[in-house]
């Protein structure tokens, strides 16, 4: 994934006031994978997971990686 998504990601989830953990809760992922997501330490996460994380958050999945339309 590219920096800016990792930006995203983190940026969204504050903006939110979420931890790392409720955004794992919420988004029904282990803890694990959302640090390893952050940490960029999983290079390509599955679709599933993005779209959990994109539906928690309450934004596309466009929105989540970063692509402008």
């Amino acid at each position: 994934m590219s920096s800016r998504s990792l930006e995203n990601i983190k940026k969204l989830r504050n903006k939110k006031g979420w931890s790392q953990e409720k955004l794992a809760r919420e988004a029904d992922i282990s803890y694990q994978t959302l640090i390893k997501i952050e940490q960029n330490r999983i290079k390509n996460p599955k679709l599933q997971t993005l779209i959990k994380l994109a539906e928690a958050l309450g934004v596309s999945l466009d929105k989540l990686v970063g692509v402008k339309k």
